[in-house]
């Protein structure tokens, strides 16, 4: 396991880390989960050297945080940092340009759901707090600027971070410029290839950290969907893959399976692209099974990818725009 540099808060985080909604279960979630399975995961993470866990509220309404409490009191001598993050009061995921600050993190409803967090995982302070929604329409909001001044000097949160809106890696720069932002999570991936553009540069400029989520395009980059690909009733991924999205998506997949060279899985080589970036401190794959955890964590120790490779790559990026089953 490698572990790179978070940037200004310092610390040495494993760049693989560990996306946990899939493990959470309950309502919106990804349907087959248990606790049993998931902890196994979580542990075999942890041993594999494993020591950043990104978590929300949202994920299970609770349960994710408290799988990841059980998780810092099973290995009390390693030291896993916790991110997890507070959802829109509005329950709105993701924002959009006429969502208002006051509807969606009103401060006594951040520090409620700061409380509830600290209550599920068990713990005194939280390393990263995170914003699970975003608008640069209010970055220079003075309630939101006090509030997050406030969360800092609490002693209660370390690190500031906001979880930016799919596809739209430029609402969040205004934020990051006010100095207030620690990190910022944005999905990056072979096909979301739009946070080199320009959000990249100012992480480096401010010395923010990035963690790159969605690394295998909720599923399609791992190449086991097909067209009649279908999920439980109440499972996100019915409402996210969509006709439109599904065809799209398994034909980009199977285009890009064309080129993965002998010897190496597809999930492997998309983990491979995202951590040859020097501006991404870590990637949070979800993994459900032990048998992911080997497989994903494994891309951490792989060598750099071929160049003329990394240009084949760069062919298969797909630029979208947000819409109404994009959340």
């Amino acid at each position: 396991m490698r572990y790179r540099r978070f940037g200004r808060l310092g610390w040495q985080v494993s760049d693989v880390g560990y996306g946990m909604w899939g493990i959470a279960g309950g309502e919106g979630g990804w349907t087959g989960a248990d606790d049993a399975t998931g902890n196994a995961a979580l542990d075999a993470a942890v041993e594999a050297g494993c020591n950043f866990f990104d978590t929300a509220w949202i994920y299970g309404r609770g349960h994710s945080e408290v799988l990841l409490g059980e998780l810092l009191r099973r290995h009390p001598g390693r030291r896993l940092y916790v991110a997890t993050k507070i959802p829109p009061k509005d329950r709105t995921w993701p924002s959009t340009r006429a969502s208002r600050l006051a509807d969606v993190f009103p401060a006594d409803h951040v520090r409620d759901y700061l409380h509830k967090s600290l209550d599920n995982l068990g713990t005194d302070r939280i390393d990263l707090l995170q914003f699970h929604v975003w608008e640069d329409s209010w970055a220079g909001d003075p309630r939101w600027l006090d509030l997050v001044d406030e969360l800092r000097a609490s002693g209660l949160v370390e690190g500031i971070g906001l979880s930016l809106n799919r596809w739209e890696p430029w609402n969040g720069i205004a934020a990051l410029r006010t100095g207030r932002v620690d990190a910022v999570q944005v999905i990056y991936n072979i096909f979301d290839q739009a946070p080199e553009d320009e959000l990249f540069d100012v992480t480096g400029e401010l010395d923010v950290a990035v963690i790159a989520r969605v690394p295998f395009d909720e599923g399609s980059l791992t190449g086991t969907l097909t067209t009649d690909s279908t999920w439980p009733e109440g499972d996100w991924r019915n409402s996210y893959f969509v006709p439109e999205n599904l065809i799209a998506s398994v034909a980009r997949a199977d285009a890009l399976a064309k080129i993965v060279p002998d010897g190496t899985t597809l999930p492997e080589l998309a983990l491979r692209f995202i951590l040859r970036h020097p501006a991404v401190g870590t990637v949070i794959p979800g993994m459900r099974q032990v048998r992911h955890v080997h497989a994903n964590l494994a891309a951490s120790d792989a060598p750099p990818l071929d160049p003329a490779l990394l240009e084949e790559l760069r062919a298969h990026r797909w630029d979208r725009e947000p819409t109404e089953w994009s959340q």
